[in-house]
């Protein structure tokens, strides 16, 4: 049995309904229906799988639910239910997404860089987004987004930080 928290919630996989080597990715999407967090690359090198494990960015297309039992995973759902978290109000505000499939990853990477850096420079954004692609290049936009976010809190939706 993997036991993890989920966006404020207790969920139990049972290894003989979902393996034990399951990336976290696909037991998001296919057991849970949490469709935020993207398929990109399957091998962790574009971010668009990014959710936080205990409070720390993470690439879930590599994560086996094995290696992460016990532990809190929050996703782009958990941030908020109606899109109200600074950052994504900051992305909404500041035209981010074109195609938009990477959002989900830079959001969470994003938020993870301002829950460390509340002010950040460009180049503490530069290594916090490091690995999180966008095809379309909104890149300048991102940047702007993360500059405008009130220095406060960034809680989750769900409750407690992980």
């Amino acid at each position: 049995m993997t036991t993890l928290n989920i966006n404020g919630k207790e969920v139990t996989f049972d290894p003989q309904e979902v393996e034990a080597d399951t990336p976290l990715l696909w037991a998001l999407r296919d057991e849970l229906g949490l469709l935020g967090t993207k398929y990109g690359c399957g091998a962790g090198l574009c971010g668009a799988c990014t959710v936080h494990l205990d409070g720390k960015p993470v690439r879930s297309c590599s994560l086996p639910l094995a290696a992460i039992d016990g532990g809190t995973v929050v996703t782009i759902e958990g941030l908020s239910e109606d899109g109200s978290h600074p950052v994504q109000q900051a992305w909404r505000e500041h035209n981010v997404p074109q195609c938009g499939y990477c959002q989900s990853g830079q959001i969470m990477s994003a938020v993870a860089l301002l829950e460390k850096h509340s002010n950040p420079s460009d180049e503490q954004i530069d290594a916090g987004m490091k690995g999180n692609i966008c095809r379309c290049g909104t890149y300048p936009r991102i940047r702007a987004a993360i500059k405008s976010v009130p220095s406060q809190s960034l809680g989750y939706a769900v409750g407690e930080k992980a």
